[in-house]
């Protein structure tokens, strides 16, 4: 009888292990992803230098990771909920660790920004499976401690990500930052299949198998439009043409008028397009890439607004901070990680009190605070950022602002997912997901564009200070902007050019600081966004969306 008893009480103890094992796995593929993401940050400069690429393909190699990701979240996610989660995974692992290859050996910038759109695939098939998995084996208080772990993670290792590519990029080069993810993907493989439970949507209703593709390539579609529209405007004009335009052996037909509107516009008639579409699939009960019904749900409706613009903001100052610190000061890869590592201490640091703080104060609140954090540290890096900072000035803020990523990462997706039906939980994490990919996307394409076109005005009226021949300053400006500002370091080292290049320093500083300014005022809608977020209710200790092989740990 005792044995017996002792076998019952054992059973659940190991249950719970085997869940907290598995969580291990599922926060490293979460960190995988994200570290790749950002890492590419410090590298870029390097990367610009060594490929010979223009402002254009850096905000590319960066933005355009971010956009497939963002497309395909929501459709991969609802194939994971119907043919298994943890088979995603695994398969979502295999397809990036490949891409990664395909990067670490890239001879142009149209290679490597290939190889980080199939990145883009493979994250886009690992983050929901983590969101949904997590969402369906944790439940009551377990839930917002895993939450809070999985959160923190997303904001504290898109700040480490920096530092693991300034060591690898200083001591290695930039292409092992993508070869070195072969044996932790590997790694990742064999410990899902071991330890991860298999979840999926339990429903027999007619249709449940159907993925709604038509969706998929509308939202890719229209938001590779806006994010083009937004990164190319700098470079062919915002409205009247300043330069040509050819789509393989044919020249844009409209003289006078840039590409760029015509690009924005037909993005903007997609994604209507693709609102109509879901409208109609979801009224004939069909499947749905996007649930406009979710959008009913408060918590859901801000908390997704919120985390697209703390992903704006987030990457949008990992992307200009790095080519500031390259420009002014040489900062080799490992150097400018340094700079940015008390973010990622400062995520580290908050992450883990979270939940507990949540408990107590509620998680909505603790997305409040956060958000105050993140808006009043981007706001002292705009007003103290000169050419003279360096590392050391940006320390400070950097440790406030992860302080408040970290509180805000953890529990944002504990709230908006809060009041989800648990058999839609698998579309409304890849939705959740979605918004902070857009979020990313766009968030380098704004303040790309605002550092890039501040970088060129600002240019012209420092040299106009300057006894820099009047002649050579549109020359000047242009190449300073055209290489995201490592131009400035050729200007360092160039015999009798030093107005020129004290002019470059102060013109980085001063569009380094728009973008921070852009940065602060969108986090700021974010934190107005926050003030609408309800209170997170407990969530039921049994979950609708578990397949018995989870509860049996296969």
């Amino acid at each position: 009888m005792s044995a017996s008893l002792t076998a019952q009480a054992t059973g659940p103890e190991r249950a719970g292990r085997r869940r907290w094992a598995a969580m291990v796995v599922l926060s490293l593929g979460v960190s995988l992803i994200v570290v790749d993401a950002t890492i590419v940050g410090v590298l870029l400069p390097r990367i610009v230098t060594d490929l010979g690429l223009a402002t254009t393909d850096a905000a590319w190699i960066t933005s355009v990771y971010s956009l497939v990701f963002a497309a395909l979240l929501i459709p991969l996610g609802r194939a994971g909920d119907i043919t298994g989660r943890r088979r995603m995974f695994v398969l979502g692992v295999l397809v990036f660790v490949g891409a990664s290859v395909f990067a670490a050996t890239a001879g142009d910038g149209g290679e490597l920004i290939r190889a980080r759109a199939l990145q883009g695939v493979g994250a886009a098939m690992i983050m929901p499976a983590t969101m949904s998995t997590v969402n369906a084996v944790f439940t009551g208080r377990d839930r917002a401690v895993a939450f809070g772990i999985w959160g923190s993670l997303i904001g504290g290792m898109a700040a480490l990500g920096p530092l693991l590519g300034g060591w690898l990029g200083t001591s290695f080069g930039w292409r092992w930052a993508f070869g070195v993810n072969l044996p932790i993907g590997l790694l990742l493989v064999a410990g899902a299949l071991r330890l991860m439970p298999e979840t999926r949507q339990a429903t027999a209703r007619r249709g449940v198998r159907e993925v709604d593709w038509a969706g998929a390539a509308l939202a890719a579609l229209g938001l590779g439009a806006v994010v083009c529209g937004l990164i190319e405007g700098q470079a062919y004009g915002w409205w009247e043409p300043t330069r040509p335009f050819t789509v393989g052996p044919y020249d844009w037909p409209l003289t006078g008028l840039s590409p760029v509107p015509v690009v924005l516009a037909l993005g903007a008639v997609l994604l209507a397009l693709l609102v109509a579409v879901e409208r109609a699939r979801q009224a004939a009960g069909r499947p749905v890439t996007l649930d406009l019904t979710l959008f009913r749900i408060p918590g859901f409706r801000n908390g997704n607004l919120a985390a697209s613009m703390i992903s704006v903001g987030e990457l949008g100052l990992l992307f200009v901070l790095p080519l500031f610190l390259v420009g002014v000061h040489g900062d080799s890869p490992l150097q400018i990680s340094l700079a940015i590592l008390p973010l990622a201490l400062g995520a580290f640091l908050a992450g883990p009190y979270a939940g507990r703080l949540s408990h107590r104060h509620g998680a909505h609140r603790v997305v409040q605070f956060g958000m105050v954090l993140e808006v009043a540290a981007v706001l002292a890096v705009a007003l103290t950022l000169d050419a003279g900072t360096g590392g050391y000035g940006l320390a400070l803020p950097m440790l406030a602002y992860g302080l408040g990523l970290g509180l805000t990462s953890a529990q944002l997706a504990n709230v908006a997912l809060a009041g989800v039906p648990p058999g839609q939980a698998g579309q409304a994490a890849g939705t959740q997901s979605t918004a902070r990919q857009v979020g990313a996307a766009l968030g380098i394409a704004v303040i790309g564009t605002l550092f890039a076109t501040g970088l060129g005005h600002t240019m012209l009226d420092r040299l106009a200070e300057t006894p820099v021949p009047s002649a050579q300053h549109a020359a000047l400006a242009h190449e300073l902007r055209e290489s995201a500002g490592t131009f400035a370091r050729d200007l360092h080292e160039r015999p009798g050019a030093e107005a020129a290049a004290r002019a470059a320093d102060e013109s980085l500083a001063a569009a380094t600081r728009y973008g921070a300014y852009a940065t602060a005022a969108i986090l700021g809608v974010g934190l107005l966004l926050t003030l609408r977020l309800p209170a997170a209710p407990e969530r039921p200790e049994e979950s609708s969306d578990m397949n018995l092989s989870q509860r049996s740990g296969r």
